[in-house]
């Protein structure tokens, strides 16, 4: 008996432990499995996590957009990858780009060609003004009907275009009834109710009728007077309008306008009468001839172009105005290597001048270029060498795309290269000074501190006042017992001082601040003793976004690079006591 227990007993222990297994193992499998699931779903998560910052403050790194802590702009997502990149390239993602709104221009196409001097000109097909009519209303009255009530209708001579109620047309048949039945004792009064029916455009088989008939009629027909499209609906059905008020514009397009811009520099190789052969995107197979008919007399200061127009016959109805076309014009053959950029296409850093290329047509890969400028035209600089014609520049956005240069680790207005490693920075630079040089270093702080309010303010004049009181001083000051690299960094103060204070342009003066602090903060660091507490502050977005630096009594930021329109914008990087 005691055999068959114990039987019974192993055997309950086997099946429980099978059935536990079975229960708790597959889950304990699922579990593992989830988990690494769920290991495999946050690493991917983790690869993909987005990195938003600012354009103008590329330190500013933060997991979600928003707004910049420092000047308020939006931030947008910074580029994570860059496989298969040169070393210089950036690639930036085309949600950075919308975001920056940056735009492209590709350098040498508006100019003439080498080979055989062909002008080459952008524009749009409008409507022939010359061949424009409005339709007016020749009485006061409400538009009870519109006919004619959207743009690109047909009409023709003749046809019904809307039907109004005029209650001075009315009162003016009352008077024709009253005047018909007198008109053999007084026919110059009939004549003369006649005429003014006539002056409002009524006929005269209309007035006879309503003679014949006796009645007066409520409302009365307007016609088309012209063959024609629809350009535009100047009025709707139930509006009052009055005497001569436009109802409809009428285009006739059996002839068009190609309306060109040109530029400055192509305006030597126009003239009116001059053939020009246009292409349409719409018949990309044809050509068509014309002539130019007028060229505008008066720049676009906006654009910095002129208005080229040229006539042509449009019996076939193959242009619609909004069309874009392209006019080609034999021109002079220019040979030069010199290229014209816009201004906005340019970054100046001390000596250098940059520009940002687009190195792969089909995607947004950017590459900084150092280019050589020989001098500005306008609202373009020419650029001396550096570019080749056809190269695609950054027009619009270019320090969104330098700042992401930035973060990518490469070649930067801000990023020299190696350059940049060996700059020992100003915070760390080492100058002595003698103890009467410290004296004389407390009158030269005071009207300097008080320049830099000015520029707070964008107090051009207070400014110019106070920088020649702080050249004063500083002329003034002992240096002859200096060393040569301290000596250096005074005379360029003063020079800077000597700028500022000749300049009347608050923009001119805040480019030599720039400098003048470099030098200024620099000496204010290694002065022992002579300074109550100063702070060192800097603006990242100042100097075209390389930064720049500035002394204050006051902790709180007060930016004199931009005043008002930034006024908060930097930080506090050092403290001289």
């Amino acid at each position: 008996m005691m055999k068959k227990n114990v039987l019974y007993i192993g055997i309950a222990v086997i099946v429980g432990l099978f059935a536990g297994w079975i229960i708790f193992g597959n889950n304990g499998a699922e579990s593992n499995s989830e988990s690494t699931n769920s290991d495999a779903h946050d690493h991917s998560q983790e690869t993909q996590e987005e990195v938003w910052t600012c354009s103008m403050h590329p330190q500013i790194m933060l997991p979600e957009p928003g707004d910049c802590p420092i000047c308020g702009m939006d931030l947008i997502l910074a580029e994570t990858g860059a496989e298969g990149l040169a070393m210089n390239e950036i690639k930036m993602s085309k949600n950075a780009m919308s975001l920056a709104n940056i735009q492209t221009t590709i350098v040498g196409s508006n100019t003439s060609s080498e080979k055989d001097g062909i002008i080459s000109l952008s524009g749009k097909i409008a409507a022939n003004e010359e061949n424009n009519a409005v339709q007016a209303s020749y009485f006061d009255g409400r538009i009870e009907q519109l006919n004619v009530n959207y743009n690109g209708q047909k009409v023709t001579k003749g046809q019904l275009l809307a039907t109004i109620y005029s209650p001075n047309l009315v009162a003016a048949q009352q008077e024709l009834l009253t005047a018909a039945s007198l008109k053999a004792s007084q026919p110059a009064l009939y004549k003369a109710v006649r005429n003014k029916l006539k002056n409002w455009k009524l006929s005269d088989t209309q007035i006879d009728a309503i003679e014949s008939s006796g009645k007066v009629r409520d409302n009365f027909p307007v016609y088309a007077t012209i063959n024609g499209t629809v350009s535009e609906v100047m009025a709707r059905e139930g509006d009052y309008i009055k005497q001569g008020q436009p109802i409809l514009k009428v285009s006739n397009l059996n002839s068009v306008w190609a309306e060109f811009d040109a530029y400055e520099n192509q305006i030597s190789n126009l003239k009116e009468g001059q053939k020009i052969k246009i292409y349409a995107n719409a018949y990309s197979n044809k050509e068509f001839d014309a002539s130019i008919s007028f060229i505008d007399p008066v720049l676009n200061n906006a654009t910095r172009t002129i208005t080229v127009r040229a006539t042509i016959k449009n019996n076939d109805n193959l242009f619609k105005p909004g069309m874009f076309v392209t006019g080609k014009i034999q021109g002079k053959t220019v040979k030069s290597e010199m290229l014209n950029v816009p201004a906005t296409a340019v970054m100046w850093t001390g000596e250098r001048s940059l520009v940002y290329i687009k190195t792969n047509p089909n995607e947004p890969i950017f590459e900084m270029r150092e280019v050589s400028i020989d001098k500005r035209n306008g609202e373009n600089y020419i650029i001396n060498n550096g570019l080749q014609d056809g190269d695609e520049v950054v027009t619009n956005g270019i320090f969104t795309v330098d700042a992401a240069a930035q973060l990518q680790g490469k070649k930067s207005m801000m990023n020299k290269g190696k350059e940049v490693e060996t700059t020992k920075p100003i915070t760390q630079m080492r100058l002595e000074f003698s103890e009467q040089f410290t004296q004389s270093f407390k009158n030269i702080i005071k009207p300097y501190l008080s320049m830099k309010d000015a520029f707070v303010a964008t107090d051009n004049e207070q400014v110019s006042t106070f920088a020649k009181m702080t050249s004063k001083a500083m002329k003034a000051a002992k240096t002859k017992d200096l060393g040569k690299m301290e000596q250096s960094h005074i005379n360029k103060s003063i020079d800077m001082l000597d700028a500022i204070g000749n300049s009347d342009n608050v923009k001119n003066q805040r480019e030599h601040f720039v400098l003048l602090n470099e030098n200024l903060v620099a000496i204010a660091m290694n002065i022992k003793g002579a300074n109550s507490l100063l702070y060192v502050q800097k603006c990242p977005m100042a100097n075209n976004n390389n930064g720049a630096i500035w002394l204050s009594t006051e902790k709180d930021i007060k930016n004199p690079y931009y005043g008002d329109d930034m006024l908060t914008c930097g930080s506090v990087i050092e403290e001289i006591n």
